[in-house]
C-alpha cells in the first residue's frame, strides 16, 4: 500500500499464487535491475470448479486436494515475508456460498493471506501480466483468457486495461455444462455456440467499436489449443479461425472425450479442453477474429508486477479512490481537512497502537471518501457510502479489501456495526477498529465544516484507553463539539476504547 510497502531491494524474492478454477499456480521471481527473473514455478491441476456443488459448497475430496497443494506451495514460500507474497482466488471461490470457510484453512496451509478478486480485477491483473510479456506497442490489444470457471476479455493499451469483462464460463464449467456425460455431438456443439454467443453479445458490439490492432490469448487453455493446432500443422503460427474449425471437426469425429486423441493434447487437458475450444470458437465468431497470438504470461506475472507497483508508489487503488471522489463529487476541501487531522492523530498513536504503513493507507483512503454516500442521501450516508464501496468495481482492490474499506465507512459515524466488524477476517479486525476510531474523532472535530484551523491537540492511547486533550479556551467556545465528544464515548466503547477528554491551557 502507499507508504506501507518497503521499497523492493535488488535481489529480493517475490512470489505470486493463483488459485484458479482449473489449476493452482505459483511463481517465484527475483527482482534484479528493475526486472523480474523467474526462478521457480509450481502447478497443480486441482480442478476446484469440478468440486463446486449446486448449493455453493465444495466437496471434501476437492477441498482436501486444494489444501494439500497449498501446503506444498507454503513450504516453498516459508522464507518469504508477507509483503513479498500475493495470493488470489478467482471464480470458483467467488461463487462459494461460504468462501471464508475455505479460506481460513487455505491461508493456514499456505502461510499467507489469500484475497478474492472480482472478475474485472482478475481481468486487469491478467492484462498487466500479458502486457509485460509482449514487446512494447502503441496499438490497442484484445486479450482473452479462458480459465476453469470464467473467461476474461480485455482491451488494453500499453500497460493499462481500458475495457474489462468477465463471463461465468470457463473450460471446466463449460465442459460440465455442455458435455457432462462426455459425448461430443454436432447438436451439442451448436447448442454451446448459441448459448456462449448470447453471453458474448452483451459486450461484443462495444468491443468491436473500440477496435484493436492485435489479439492475444493467455492461460493454459489457450496455450493448449495453440499446441494442438501447431502440432497437427493446421496453421503456420498462432491460432487461426480455420485451425479452430479443424480442431472442432476432430473433436466431433472422436465422438466422446474419452476417445479424444490429438497430437499436442496432454492427458491432463483431455477432460476439459472441449469446453475451452467451444468458448474460443464462439469468441472468434462474436468478435470477428481471424488470428490470435498466444502469450506465455498471465495473471501470475500480473500479480508480481502489481506487487512492484504498490511498493513503488504506483498503486492503482489510489487512482480508484480518486475516481470515487470525482464520480460522487466529494467536497475535496473538507475531505482534506479530515485527512490532515486523521493523520495527525495517527502520528501520535502509531507506536502505542502498533499501526503500520498499511493502516496509514487505509486511513488516507477512508478519509478521502468518507462522504461519498452524500451523493445518495444525507440520512444514513455512512451506510450508503459503505454500499457503494462494497459493490463497485475498484481497480486494484480485492473483495476483502473492499469489504474492509466499506466497514470503516459504515462504522465511522453513529453506532458502529458490530456484525460488519465481526464479518472481517480476524487478522484485519483490530486494524479496522483502530482506523475507524481515528476517522471518527477526525470527522467529529470537523463537523462544523469550518475553514478555521483546529487548535493544537494531543492524543494518547493504549489497548483500551483513548485520551484526547484540547485547549480549555477552545473547548469553552465549542460546546457542541464537547457534547459530540461526550456522546462519542458510548460509540467508542463498541470499538473497545474508553474515551477521555482533557482540557488544558497548553497541549
Amino acid at each position: 500500500m502507499p507508504n506501507g510497502q518497503k521499497p523492493i531491494q535488488d535481489g529480493e524474492l517475490l512470489a505470486a499464487v493463483d488459485l484458479g478454477s482449473n489449476s493452482f499456480h505459483m511463481v517465484v521471481a527475483r527482482y534484479q535491475h528493475g526486472e523480474l527473473r523467474v526462478i521457480d514455478r509450481l502447478r497443480d491441476s486441482v480442478r476446484l470448479a469440478a468440486g463446486l456443488q449446486r448449493d455453493g459448497s465444495l466437496d471434501s475430496g476437492r477441498r482436501d486436494r486444494a489444501l494439500a497443494c497449498l501446503a506444498r506451495f507454503g513450504q516453498r514460500l516459508r522464507a518469504l515475508p508477507p509483503g513479498r507474497v500475493r495470493a488470489v482466488a478467482t471464480n470458483t471461490v467467488r461463487r462459494m456460498s461460504a468462501p471464508h470457510a475455505f479460506l481460513l484453512p487455505a491461508e493456514t496451509a499456505l502461510g499467507h493471506p489469500i484475497e478474492i478478486v472480482s472478475g474485472r480485477e482478475e481481468a486487469r491483473l491478467i492484462y498487466l501480466g500479458v502486457a509485460h510479456g509482449l514487446p512494447e506497442s502503441r496499438e490497442r490489444r484484445l486479450c482473452i483468457d479462458i480459465g476453469g470457471g470464467s473467461t476474461e476479455f480485455i482491451i488494453g493499451q500499453g500497460m493499462d486495461a481500458l475495457e474489462t469483462e468477465s463471463l461465468q464460463m470457463g473450460c471446466v464449467a463449460s465442459t460440465l455444462r455442455f458435455f457432462e456425460d462426455g459425448k461430443l455431438t454436432a447438436k451439442r456443439w451448436r447448442q454451446a455456440q448459441t448459448e456462449i454467443g448470447v453471453e458474448l453479445q452483451q459486450f461484443a458490439a462495444d468491443y468491436r467499436a473500440h477496435g484493436w490492432g492485435e489479439s492475444i490469448g493467455s492461460s493454459g487453455t489457450i496455450r493448449a489449443i495453440g499446441n494442438i493446432v501447431q502440432a497437427n500443422n493446421w496453421c503456420d503460427s498462432d491460432i487461426t479461425r480455420s485451425s479452430l474449425e479443424r480442431l472442432r471437426d476432430a473433436l466431433l469425429a472422436a465422438g466422446s472425450i474419452d476417445k479424444l486423441r490429438l497430437l499436442g493434447l496432454s492427458e491432463e487437458r483431455q477432460g476439459v479442453v472441449a469446453g475451452g475450444i467451444a468458448i474460443l470458437q464462439a469468441a472468434f465468431e462474436a468478435l470477428d477474429l481471424d488470428r490470435m497470438q498466444v502469450c506465455e504470461t498471465a495473471m501470475r506475472e500480473g500479480l508480481l508486477y502489481d506487487l512492484i507497483g504498490r511498493a513503488e508508489q504506483r498503486d492503482p487503488r489510489t487512482a480508484s479512490i480518486d475516481s470515487l471522489m470525482r464520480r460522487y463529487e466529494v467536497d475535496r476541501t473538507h475531505a482534506r481537512r479530515v485527512e490532515d487531522t486523521a493523520l495527525l492523530l495517527f502520528e501520535q498513536l502509531a507506536e502505542p497502537w502498533q499501526l503500520d504503513g498499511d493502516a496509514l493507507a487505509w486511513l488516507r483512503w477512508a478519509s478521502r471518501i468518507h462522504e461519498i454516500g452524500l451523493a445518495i442521501a444525507h440520512s444514513q450516508h455512512h451506510v450508503h457510502g459503505a454500499y457503494l464501496v462494497r459493490h463497485s468495481d475498484l481497480a486494484g482492490f480485492s473483495r476483502q479489501e473492499q469489504d474492509f474499506l466499506a466497514t470503516i465507512l459504515r462504522c465511522h459515524r453513529r453506532k458502529p456495526d458490530q456484525e460488519a466488524l465481526a464479518a472481517l477476517p480476524e487478522r484485519l479486525r483490530r486494524t479496522a477498529m483502530r482506523v475507524t476510531a481515528l476517522l471518527r474523532v477526525a470527522t467529529l472535530l470537523h463537523r462544523a465544516r469550518s475553514a478555521d484551523r483546529l487548535p493544537a491537540l494531543a492524543i494518547h492511547g493504549d489497548e483500551r484507553l483513548l485520551e484526547l486533550k484540547l485547549g480549555r479556551d477552545w473547548l469553552e467556545q465549542h460546546p457542541l463539539t464537547v457534547a459530540d465528544l461526550d456522546q462519542e464515548r458510548e460509540h467508542l466503547k463498541d470499538l473497545g476504547f474508553k474515551l477521555q477528554l482533557r482540557a488544558g491551557e497548553k497541549v
